[in-house]
C-alpha cells in the first residue's frame, strides 16, 4: 500500500515512491508551488483516510447527543484525551437494541471519513453496542437458554393475579421514582395497603438485596401479590434483574410476583420468569389494582338491573296471584253452581204450589177468557171493522194521490214543452211570419217576385206588403 503526505508547499509526494498522479502536486515548470482548490485538498485527505479506517470500532463516551427530525443522530465520543464527531444515520439507528443517551459507553463500528460541506472530520458509525457489555451480553443469553430450559419461563406455570389483594408487596427502592408511580396509580384507581421492602435496584449489592426484599414480602401472611422492578435506565444499571438468584427466588415465590423492569423497551430475565410483565412500574400497579370507579359503574348498573328485575318479578308474581286469585273464584263457583241451581229450581217448585200461586194463575186464566169473550163480542167486532174501514180509506186516498202526481208533473212537463216549440213564442221576441195569399210560409226569396203582395203575421196583429225588391242570403 502506497501512503501519501501532503507537503507544506502543497506538493504531494510518495512516501515509498510518487506513485500515480504524484505529478499533480508538483510546481509548475516555472518552479512555482501548485495551488489545490478547496475541494481538491478536502477530498484527498478523505480518500487517504478513508483508505486507511475503512472498517474501525472505536470506543468512548457519548456526549452532546442530538436526534434531528430526520431521525439521524449526530453526537461526539470521547475519552479523557480526545473528541471524536460521530454521524449515524436513521437506518443504523433503527436497528439498534437500545436508546442512545450521553454519557454511555458505547463501542462503535463505522468508517472514517471528512465532510466535505463543512470540512469536518467525523465518524460514521453502522454499529454500537454498549462497551464491556458482549461477554455480558453471551453470559446472560447463556443462562436465558439454561432457564428456558428448566421450564422456569414456562406459560403454564404463570398464576393470575387476584382480583382484589388484601396488601400488595413492593421490591424497589424507596427513593426512587418506581415507588411513588406505584402509589400514584393506586390512589388514583383503589387505594389499597401497600407493605415496601426497600432494595437496592443497582449495583453488586442490588440483587442480593432485591432478594432479600422478595423474601420478606413472603413471610407477611397478608400479602397476595409482589410488584418487584425500578425506574427506566442503561443496560448496566438494570443488570441487577438479571441474576440468577434473583430469578430464581421469583420462581419459587409463593405469590404470584409482577416485574415492572425499565422502561417498554427493556426486557430482563425477571420479566421473562414473573407471573406478569409490566411494561412500567406504573403500568405494574394498574394490573394489580382495579379501577373503582369501572367498579363503581358496574355495581350501578348491577343495581339498576337487579331493581329492574326485582319490579318484573314483582309484576310476574302479582300477576300469578291475580291469575291463582280468579282461578280459586271460578272453582268456588264452579263447586255451587249445581247446588244453588237445584236450589232455585226447588224453590220455583215449592211458589208454584202455593195456593196463592194457584189463585193468581186462576186469575190470569179467568182474564184470558173475559178478553177473548170481549173480542167476540158483536159491538167489538163491529168497532173493530170501523177502524179497518178507516184505516182503508185513508190507504185509498193515499194511492190516488201518488197515481195522480205523477201524471200531473208529466202534463206539466209537457205544455212547457209545447209552449216553448210554439210560434207565437217566437213572434213574442219581435219575429214575423211571411205567407202568400194562399197562406202558404214564405222561406226562400225564390218564392216571390217583385210586385207580389204577403201578409206579414206579427205577435199582435198582421201586415200587408208588397214586395219592391229581393235581397239573397248568399
Amino acid at each position: 500500500m502506497t501512503r501519501y503526505t501532503l507537503r507544506t508547499d502543497g506538493s504531494r509526494r510518495g512516501r515509498d515512491g510518487d506513485g500515480p498522479g504524484s505529478g499533480a502536486g508538483r510546481g509548475s515548470g516555472d518552479g512555482r508551488p501548485r495551488v489545490f482548490t478547496v475541494v481538491e485538498l478536502v477530498s484527498g485527505a478523505n480518500r487517504l483516510i478513508e483508505t486507511n479506517f475503512a472498517n474501525c470500532w472505536v470506543e468512548g463516551e457519548v456526549s452532546n447527543l442530538r436526534i434531528v427530525s430526520s431521525g439521524h443522530a449526530y453526537f461526539t465520543l470521547k475519552d479523557s484525551q480526545a473528541v471524536l464527531p460521530v454521524a449515524m444515520w436513521r437506518s443504523s439507528l433503527a436497528r439498534l437494541r437500545f436508546r442512545l443517551e450521553n454519557g454511555q459507553s458505547l463501542r462503535l463500528l463505522g468508517r472514517l471519513g471528512i465532510y466535505p460541506a463543512q470540512g469536518k472530520f467525523q465518524l460514521y458509525a453502522e454499529r454500537a453496542e454498549p462497551a464491556g457489555l458482549g461477554a455480558m451480553m453471551l453470559q446472560l443469553e447463556q443462562l436465558k437458554k439454561k432457564l428456558a430450559a428448566e421450564g422456569l419461563f414456562a406459560r403454564e406455570r404463570k398464576r393470575p393475579l387476584p382480583m382484589w389483594p388484601r396488601r400488595i408487596g413492593v421490591v424497589t427502592s424507596p427513593t426512587g421514582a418506581a415507588i411513588h408511580d406505584i402509589l400514584k396509580v393506586i390512589r388514583r384507581r383503589c387505594p389499597s395497603r401497600v407493605l415496601l421492602a426497600p432494595a437496592v435496584v443497582q449495583g453488586d449489592a442490588a440483587p442480593e438485596s432485591l432478594r432479600r426484599g422478595l423474601l420478606r414480602l413472603q413471610e407477611a401472611a397478608d400479602v397476595d401479590v409482589i410488584i418487584i422492578g425500578r425506574g427506566g435506565g442503561a443496560a448496566e444499571d438494570l443488570w441487577a434483574f438479571n441474576d440468577e438468584a434473583l430469578v430464581r427466588a421469583i420462581a419459587e415465590c409463593r405469590v404470584p410476583v409482577i416485574s415492572a423492569v425499565g422502561h417498554e423497551v427493556d426486557f430482563s430475565l425477571t420479566d421473562h420468569v414473573a407471573d406478569v410483565r409490566a411494561a412500567t412500574p406504573s403500568h405494574a400497579a394498574e394490573l394489580v389494582v382495579p379501577d373503582a370507579s369501572v367498579y363503581r359503574r358496574r355495581v350501578g348498573e348491577s343495581q339498576r338491573r337487579l331493581t329492574m328485575a326485582f319490579r318484573r318479578r314483582l309484576l310476574d308474581e302479582r300477576s300469578r296471584l291475580d291469575h291463582s286469585t280468579h282461578r280459586i273464584a271460578a272453582c268456588g263457583r264452579r263447586l255451587v253452581a249445581d247446588p244453588r241451581r237445584r236450589l232455585t229450581l226447588l224453590l220455583r217448585r215449592l211458589e208454584a204450589q202455593h195456593p196463592r200461586q194457584r189463585l193468581a194463575a186462576d186469575r190470569r186464566a179467568l182474564s184470558e177468557l173475559s178478553q177473548r169473550l170481549m173480542a167476540h163480542h158483536p159491538r167489538t167486532r163491529a168497532v173493530a171493522a170501523r177502524r179497518r174501514l178507516d184505516q182503508l180509506r185513508a190507504e185509498l186516498e193515499h194511492l190516488g194521490q201518488n197515481l195522480t202526481r205523477d201524471r200531473r208533473v208529466r202534463l206539466a212537463r209537457a205544455a212547457g214543452a209545447l209552449d216553448a216549440l210554439s210560434p207565437l213564442k217566437v213572434l213574442e221576441r219581435g219575429y214575423a211570419v211571411a205567407s202568400d195569399p194562399k197562406g202558404v210560409v214564405i222561406t226562400d226569396v225564390a218564392q216571390v217576385a217583385l210586385g207580389d203582395r204577403l201578409e206579414l203575421k206579427l205577435h199582435r196583429g198582421a201586415l200587408e206588403v208588397e214586395v219592391r225588391g229581393t235581397k239573397s242570403s248568399g
